[in-house]
């Protein structure tokens, strides 16, 4: 059984002191993230349900970035079975913060049978990789990472950007809205903190998504894998953290001084 083909990182030979102070980087953001994302469970303060995802949002986002280390330390090459362990999660993130920012804002919405559509592709990519799991090795030999497997392919990476970056305009316009209508002016922060979130994560997913695009088109149309590459493999995978770290530090300011400088019951 043979992975190599989908791995970001070259594996095999020696390796510098980059590679290990990569791997020591990106798994104390893991860890950071998770411990963030756990406090936001015990959040007095706040609407809970938005508390809720962005608790979700900090441990899917560092369960997946957990699926780039594996891969990075070699683990799956070493450990085949753990291939397609149900980590990776790439279609929650979008929804997730949409609904942060909508709870956020307007904590009086209730939830309705429509908002449902909105977690289908979620919970399609999770169940998807818990039957590709405990499936037999073969099968996750043969099925492999195709173009048009819309949960672990190049398709589903099409997918994720482009969720990212509508879910981004979506939250957008309720925080743009939330401006507009503003009675209580003690709200004011709570939008001008949304705002920032999302301005700053459409900047590094731009990033991000330069780095997806110019591996994705170099190996369509030139047969050229970016890859291979160690350095832009890395700085791709760092494009990824660095999204993860900027939901971090915001979480982090969150649960410092919510209830204080945001004025959260």
């Amino acid at each position: 059984m043979e992975f190599s083909n989908y791995l970001p990182l070259p594996l095999r030979g020696e390796h510098s002191i980059f590679y290990y102070l990569l791997l020591a980087v990106l798994g104390a953001q893991i860890i950071y993230s998770l411990g963030i994302g756990v406090l936001f469970f015990g959040k007095s303060s706040g609407e809970k349900r938005s508390n809720a995802c962005y608790g979700l949002l900090l441990i899917t986002f560092a369960l997946t970035l957990l699926h780039y280390w594996l891969v990075l330390a070699g683990i799956y090459e070493r450990y085949p079975s753990l291939y397609f362990i149900p980590i990776y999660s790439t279609l929650s993130l979008p929804t997730l913060l949409f609904y942060h920012v909508k709870l956020r804002l307007y904590p009086q919405y209730q939830l309705r049978r429509s908002d449902l559509k909105h977690f289908i592709l979620p919970i399609g990519q999770f169940v998807f990789f818990v039957f590709m799991f405990f499936s037999s090795m073969d099968f996750k030999a043969d099925y492999g990472r195709q173009f048009f497997n819309p949960f672990y392919g190049a398709l589903e990476q099409g997918l994720f950007l482009s969720l990212f970056f509508a879910y981004l305009f979506f939250a957008r316009r309720y925080v743009v809205q939330k401006r507009k209508n503003l009675r209580d002016k003690s709200e004011l922060r709570k939008v001008l903190y949304a705002r920032k979130l999302l301005q700053v994560l459409f900047y590094l997913f731009c990033i991000h998504t330069f780095f997806v695009l110019s591996d994705f088109i170099s190996y369509q149309f030139w047969d050229l894998n970016l890859r291979s590459v160690k350095v832009f493999a890395a700085l791709g995978i760092l494009s990824f953290a660095a999204i993860l770290f900027w939901l971090g530090v915001y979480g982090f300011q969150i649960l410092l001084w919510g209830r204080k400088v945001l004025n959260e019951g």
